[in-house]
């Protein structure tokens, strides 16, 4: 079988480009349940307990949680534990914040995007690495991955 390569839009929230494979996840909470110092998920009733997000590609629907949230993942971008870039079906101006202020703070650009469910589905079933080239608001972002 023969790999293709194939092309996905979705809107920016916060810019960036990126590079990773991708982790699939149920909706996260970051505050209380991922450790930002040792980067994995520690929430024990999260299906992906135990995993690490470090230079991943977050893929989620939407997040869970706690407006803390954002202080917790812009602790993890500083740290080096956090994902490499983010992508969610739902707005969510939590996440967004924390890679805002991790931007501000730290230097550090991770993209977080949105896009619609039939690209968030082929998004989600991606085992190989993805590129997210999220670098100005002004233009859709743009989703490299091969299927």
């Amino acid at each position: 079988m023969n790999a293709s390569a194939v092309a996905l839009t979705g809107d920016v929230l916060v810019p960036g480009n990126a590079r990773g494979i991708p982790l699939a996840l149920a909706p996260l909470s970051f505050w209380g349940g991922y450790d930002a110092e040792i980067g994995t998920i520690i929430d024990r009733t999260h299906p992906s307990h135990g995993q690490s997000l470090q230079g991943r590609i977050l893929v989620m629907p939407r997040a869970r949680g706690s407006s803390s949230s954002s202080s917790v993942l812009a602790e993890a971008l500083r740290n080096g534990t956090g994902p490499a870039g983010i992508i969610l079906c739902e707005r969510d101006l939590i996440i967004a914040i924390g890679a805002i202020t991790a931007n501000e703070l730290y230097s550090l650009a991770v993209p977080v995007i949105t896009v619609d469910e039939n690209a968030f589905a082929r998004i989600a079933l991606c085992t190989s690495a993805l590129t997210i080239d999220a670098g100005h608001r002004s233009r859709p972002a743009s989703i490299s991955l091969t299927v």
